[in-house]
């Protein structure tokens, strides 16, 4: 079997080995099912940064269709496949529906981070890769759209964050953004911490 090398790039148009070495069945369909969802990704050696902080069999997720993430954001591959469908399902029809563009850029002000929730002692969900921060979005027209709470009378854009941010609900077990705090005034924060029953927290 084709033994996995950090440098190997998976996406569309790319051949990925049956079996790669190393990769157990449940990462190893999650990396077809990224393929499926036209995603560019490669996979980069595990990170151990601690007793608290790495991931396993992370990658580095560059482009989703012709929505690139700048810069490359390192996740889970669990985490990389949410995004793919929100960005997918979400947030690529909203911008065409409210501005008839399609989206050029996600920036991602923070995804793998070892760092611990603010004020507290508790690993952060950015310390295992499972969660991605959102400042900005760049259309195809041009256009960047600042996360940051717009103006009172920014109804269009004020309407397509609140879509995207509320539709996010339904692909991540975590969202938050301006409004919900301090600390997340500039940006969406989208994670996929394990809840009871199934539980989600959207504010």
């Amino acid at each position: 079997l084709a033994r996995l090398l950090p440098g190997n790039l998976f996406s569309a148009g790319y051949a990925t080995p049956a079996n790669p070495a190393g990769l157990p069945a449940g990462e190893r369909a999650c990396r077809t099912a990224l393929k499926r969802a036209r995603a560019e990704f490669r996979d980069l050696a595990p990170i151990r940064d601690g007793a608290t902080c790495g991931i396993a069999h992370p990658v580095s997720l560059s482009r989703i269709g012709s929505v690139r993430i700048a810069p490359a954001a390192t996740l889970t591959c669990d985490m990389a496949l949410a995004l793919a469908q929100w960005t997918r399902s979400e947030l690529v029809p909203a911008a065409r529906w409210r501005y008839w563009s399609g989206v050029d850029t996600i920036r991602a002000s923070s995804a793998y981070s070892c760092r611990n929730v603010a004020g507290s002692g508790k690993p952060s969900q950015h310390a295992s890769g499972n969660a991605i921060d959102i400042s900005r979005i760049v259309l195809n027209s041009g256009r960047e759209i600042d996360v940051a709470k717009p103006g009172f009378f920014a109804f269009r854009e004020r309407g397509f964050l609140n879509s995207v941010r509320s539709n996010g609900c339904s692909y991540f077990n975590t969202t938050l953004g301006p409004g919900y705090d301090e600390l997340h005034a500039d940006h969406f924060h989208f994670d996929i911490r394990a809840r009871g029953k199934g539980g989600k927290y959207c504010r």
